[in-house]
């Protein structure tokens, strides 16, 4: 018999921020592997994001999905997981009684939603797992600054974490490096809770159902260039290598007369065709429009599996922090073009590309090796070039990356599930 787990996800589709792909795909594939997902999310009148009603072809139509209601903005506090934080609470205890329901997952950011963990273990005893899609307790550029946005969310995450993973069975993330800092500051999780990473999962379906709609490239068209294609949010820390990057290309502009580079949804607001992030750097280099091209706005997940199939090659940016694995490898492979990335040199998806084949990693040692970057960049860029003019999608060792497709990430979270039951209870 299947056990059940409830996943409280508030953004799903048809939000169309990054986040809800995880649960998403961990829902589609956790039937195949003994457990009955049930999603709880918020329902999408609430959301502030653009919507995108082609992701619910995506979604399992067996899929059991309960939406709460929340309330509305009240001025800065827009979180969609402490607007409907009561709402979620109240529809979870529901759930988790009614259904029998075995294990209660947690998918944050939201982070104020890993509360709920604890709570809901406190009034039903249910035991419950955090995943980190990006770190809670984190040093951000400004968290310096006293009094700044950045300061008191540092100030409070060191309060609430603690608080909301207290009794926690298990602990997940996109990467090791997510949570190790979790387990080192609550060292009693290391005998209390199972710990794992999974990373995102690259979805192949995804790839075959882009050919049933008619979505045809609107940023930018073929024009006999080499164009590249960033696609997702700029982290804080992944603007150092992106300045040397640029600072190299100018240096060696007759390298990129004939090349392109497309930032796709990079803005500072998913909804702002305005706010740009990548613009004001690169016309600091003289770059902008002739080389460096930029469209702040998010846009639809399908719409951005278009452009990559457009492009000719796919840019990968890290950032200067070891844990930051770029989930979008994965996607990338799946749109079988070659693979240009800079990443720190302990980020997992370095020997990924590399030892699959699918393309050329310049990695640095952090802010230390800054310079690297600088220097190297035009000759691995070089070297790309060559390495894409004669690539061809059956070179990439798919067994390689099968360990990274959405089903097998999923089968190593039912894994962990069925250690952390064992350990139950967490009282």
């Amino acid at each position: 018999m299947r056990k059940k787990i409830l996943i409280i996800s508030p953004h799903f589709p048809p939000s169309n921020l990054a986040g809800v792909h995880r649960a998403r795909l961990f829902a589609q594939h956790l039937p195949n592997f003994g457990w009955e997902p049930v999603i709880l999310t918020v329902h999408e009148q609430f959301y502030e994001e653009a919507l995108d009603q082609n992701l619910l072809q995506l979604v399992s139509k067996d899929l059991q999905i309960v939406k709460s209601k929340a309330f509305n903005r009240i001025g800065p506090l827009g979180d969609i997981g402490l607007r409907a934080f009561f709402q979620l609470y109240s529809k979870a205890k529901e759930i988790i009684v009614q259904q029998g329901i075995h294990f209660l997952y947690i998918p944050i950011p939201s982070f104020y939603t890993a509360l709920l963990g604890r709570w809901l273990h406190s009034s039903t005893k249910i035991s419950y797992g955090i995943d980190y899609i990006d770190p809670w307790v984190h040093h951000f550029p400004g968290s310096n600054t006293i009094g700044s946005k950045h300061w008191w969310s540092s100030k409070l995450a060191k309060i609430l974490e603690p608080i909301a993973i207290k009794k926690a069975a298990l602990i997940t993330g996109v990467a090791a490096g997510y949570y190790e800092g979790v387990l080192e500051r609550n060292p009693h999780l290391k005998i209390q809770a199972v710990a794992g990473a999974m990373p995102y999962g690259g979805e192949k379906a995804d790839h075959e159902l882009l050919k049933e709609f008619n979505i045809q490239p609107y940023l930018f068209q073929k024009n006999g260039k080499v164009q590249l294609v960033y696609a997702g949010a700029m982290l804080p820390k992944s603007y150092l290598p992106l300045e040397a990057m640029f600072k190299s290309v100018k240096a060696n502009l007759s390298l990129f007369s004939n090349i392109e580079f497309h930032f796709i949804g990079t803005g500072k607001l998913a909804n702002d065709a305005e706010s740009h992030t990548i613009k004001p750097m690169a016309a600091q280099y003289g770059l902008w429009e002739t080389i460096v091209f930029e469209y702040p706005k998010r846009i639809p997940y399908l719409d951005v599996l278009v452009h990559l199939n457009l492009a000719d090659a796919i840019f990968i940016l890290g950032s200067t922090e070891p844990h930051y694995t770029p989930s979008k490898t994965y996607q990338a492979v799946l749109s079988e073009k070659p693979l240009l990335a800079v990443l720190h040199q302990h980020s997992t998806a370095v020997d990924v590309v590399r030892s699959s084949g699918a393309g050329l990693v310049l990695a640095f040692n952090g802010e230390k090796e800054i310079e690297k970057i600088e220097q190297d960049f035009s000759t691995v860029f070089s070297n790309f070039l060559s390495f894409a003019a004669d690539f061809e999608p059956g070179q990439v060792k798919q067994e390689i990356f099968e360990a990274y497709s959405a089903k097998n990430v999923t089968r190593q979270l039912a894994d962990l599930l069925n250690k952390a039951i064992l350990n139950l209870p967490t009282v």
